[in-house]
């Protein structure tokens, strides 16, 4: 098959490219590299820079690459901080970017997508488990955005007969198992990376953000599902569009949740480093515990979770930082430089 991948130099993105290639599509990606890494692609990927707002741009690259049978939509900006700083960025973004890759697609032939939405759009959920009629409120901007294309996406598929599946997913973590691809954010806000950079010397220490929650040691818990986990569901779901199935939004989570301190010591007994740890006050909208039900993807898309405990996640995520501690920009040869 051959496939469109938007945001495909991303961290989630690349993965999946990764994988797409593994198992033999041809793999065309877009991305305009302001988030992303060119060099976490493979040589095999027919890559092109820039961005899906740009109309001429994206008209060309589709006349350019016919033949194409779907899409994954990757391409967003996903910080939640900023997104309540800069609405207006992000709505631009995220859904004028949408809005216009939709209508290129739908010019070009092309009905199938698959969606890279978010657990945000629950916002502070009413049930845990999550599941995929749970009420959908979103507390930030990003989340919003993501609602709002789902939305689009939805729309398109009752007036154009655009076949979707929309994948809603909570926490991803860790990293190609060889380690040469993984996580690399500017800034980074998501919990394992920044414990490992406490670990490897690069952090001083990792904040825990409120350790008064209602739940077994205090801190929050998150459901937390491996990249490479993602990447087989978001091909699983093109495939099951492939095969003339109908339109689905699903959950992509691991079913099972882990606090703040157990990642922490996780990270400690992978590393076999001591982590310091400061105790902070808890960050407005954070929910005590945010769990997915991954029954309809168990049972849709026949997708089971291959990394399912949290050791054997963090040993790849530690893997990838032991050899790129700057992420993409650095080498392992520099990183030993450190010790030595």
């Amino acid at each position: 098959m051959k496939v469109l991948v938007t945001g495909g130099a991303g961290y989630i993105g690349s993965h999946t490219v990764r994988r797409l290639l593994e198992e033999g599509h041809e793999v065309v990606v877009i991305d305009n590299l302001e988030k992303g890494h060119r060099t976490s692609l493979d040589q095999g990927v027919n890559f092109y820079k820039g961005d899906i707002r740009d109309s001429a741009f994206l008209n060309t690259v589709l006349d350019k690459e016919s033949g194409i049978e779907g899409c994954i939509h990757f391409a967003a900006y996903s910080q939640v901080g900023e997104s309540m700083e800069k609405p207006i960025k992000y709505y631009d973004n995220n859904v004028s970017g949408s809005v216009n890759l939709i209508k290129f697609l739908l010019l070009h032939g092309i009905k199938k997508i698959v969606f890279s939405s978010t657990a945000a759009v629950y916002g502070e959920p009413e049930e845990i488990p999550i599941k995929e009629n749970s009420a959908v409120c979103p507390v930030n901007t990003y989340g919003e955005t993501k609602l709002s294309v789902e939305s689009l996406i939805r729309r398109s598929g009752s007036a154009y007969g655009f076949k979707y599946v929309i994948l809603r997913y909570f926490n991803a973590c860790g990293a190609h198992p060889n380690g040469d691809i993984g996580e690399d954010h500017d800034p980074e806000t998501h919990l394992i990376p920044l414990v490992l950079k406490a670990a490897g010397s690069r952090k001083k220490d990792v904040t825990i953000f409120g350790t008064d929650y209602d739940t077994e040691d205090g801190t929050c818990i998150r459901d937390y599902i491996h990249v490479m986990d993602l990447a087989d569901a978001h091909i699983k779901a093109l495939l099951y569009l492939a095969k003339g199935s109908k339109s689905q939004t699903i959950n992509l989570g691991l079913g099972r949740g882990f606090s703040v301190r157990e990642i922490i010591d996780s990270a400690k007994r992978v590393t076999g480093r001591d982590i310091k740890v400061i105790e902070g006050k808890r960050r407005k909208g954070d929910p005590a515990v945010l769990v997915a039900s991954n029954e309809k993807a168990r049972e849709i898309l026949s997708w089971e979770p291959y990394y399912t405990e949290i050791d054997s996640i963090m040993e790849t995520a530690w893997k990838w930082h032991k050899g790129h501690p700057k992420g993409y920009n650095e080498t392992i040869k520099d990183y030993l430089s450190n010790f030595f």
